[in-house]
């Protein structure tokens, strides 16, 4: 028989993830003086609260359902792996603080949560009913586009 988890787990984590991308638009949007890059990352911000906001509603309208594994510990080794990635780690105000001083860099670890953001939401998919499906998708466009005005924005300071 298959090892099952519920589907409200993995909203449940890509809501943290959520969480630590508004984080980190929030530093870069205090650590900026540039008024470019105080405006962008303060958007991103507010575009990831929304997010949060969305996954939420997504979260508190699912019933309890399950999904099954090919193995056991198959769901929990994976999203040990998504959630303990490094990017996640280091995303603290000290680290912050400390390591990003341009804004160049604080562009391309944008980039690297948005991307995180497609291929983890990507993966939700699979465990979502047609409603949630189509709401996920509407997310992972949005990240898209975040990914390609990062993408823009990162040939300007190149």
């Amino acid at each position: 028989m298959p090892n099952v988890f519920n589907a409200a787990e993995v909203i449940d984590l890509g809501i943290a993830k959520e969480k630590k991308r508004r984080d980190f638009y929030g530093f870069a949007a205090e650590k900026f003086t540039q008024k470019d890059m105080k405006e962008l990352f303060s958007r991103l911000r507010d575009w990831e609260e929304t997010h949060i906001k969305k996954f939420t509603g997504i979260r508190n309208s699912l019933e309890e359902s399950e999904a099954s594994e090919s193995y056991q510990g198959e769901f929990a080794a994976y999203i040990k792996a998504t959630v303990d990635d490094m990017l996640y780690k280091q995303v603290t105000a000290v680290w912050f603080a400390k390591n990003v001083k341009e804004p160049l860099t604080a562009i391309r670890y944008g980039m690297g949560f948005e991307k995180d953001a497609i291929l983890f939401f990507g993966e939700l998919l699979k465990y979502m009913n047609q409603y949630h499906k189509e709401k996920v998708q509407e997310l992972i466009d949005e990240e898209k586009k975040h990914l390609v005005y990062l993408s823009e924005l990162r040939k300007k300071y190149e």
